[in-house]
């Protein structure tokens, strides 16, 4: 195992952040992840802050027809390509749904194995994005990447993606992020390395 590798399983054991690159389908778009199973308000709070982006919860299709989500757009009439599975909310122990704790509540409840569907309502304030059957071996993307590293971490097969932006509002690509990653050591790992 390649040290970057160790040092991301190390991070997210840890249930820190680290930031992942090489995703094939958006064009060079990069994102914070972090396990599902132990997320906090704080981590949900600096990916909102330093992230900007949609923040959604990866998961295996055996765990999303298990909570019963099923892909906004099962067909492929105006479909995007997206793996978006209908927004949830964890039916308790949330207020308004979208302050960081509210949204870490809901994950861990999502992630929770002994949680079912009736502890989730729809819509809500975290957008489930389903992964591919066979994961990195047949999408080389985020999602898939983001779900295998948790699973060598031995933290769960669900992950917390948010993609990052710049100040601008423009994405922020893996060159922006040496020295932020460096001020708040996150280690930056590409989805090539997991499948080298």
């Amino acid at each position: 195992m390649s040290d970057i590798i160790s040092q991301a399983i190390a991070q997210l054991k840890n249930g820190g952040i680290v930031i992942l690159t090489g995703d094939n389908f958006r064009h060079g778009d990069i994102d914070f992840i972090a396990p599902a199973k132990n997320i906090t308000a704080d981590s949900i709070n600096f990916m909102a802050k330093h992230g900007r982006g949609l923040i959604c919860l990866g998961m295996t299709p055996s765990r999303a027809g298990f909570l019963n989500i099923g892909h906004i757009n099962d067909g492929d009439e105006r479909y995007s390509g997206r793996p978006h599975g209908r927004s949830i909310e964890a039916k308790e122990g949330v207020e308004t749904g979208i302050s960081a704790a509210d949204r870490a509540q809901t994950i861990l409840v999502a992630a929770n194995e002994n949680s079912s569907a009736d502890d989730l309502v729809s819509p809500g304030h975290v957008f489930p994005l389903i992964a591919h059957a066979q994961g990195l071996s047949a999408r080389n993307g985020a999602l898939e990447a983001a779900i295998a590293l948790c699973q060598k971490a031995e933290m769960g097969d669900m992950a917390v993606l948010c993609s990052i932006m710049r100040d601008d509002g423009s994405m922020a690509r893996a060159t922006d992020m040496a020295e932020f990653a460096a001020e708040h050591g996150l280690p930056i790992i590409d989805i090539s390395q997991l499948k080298g």
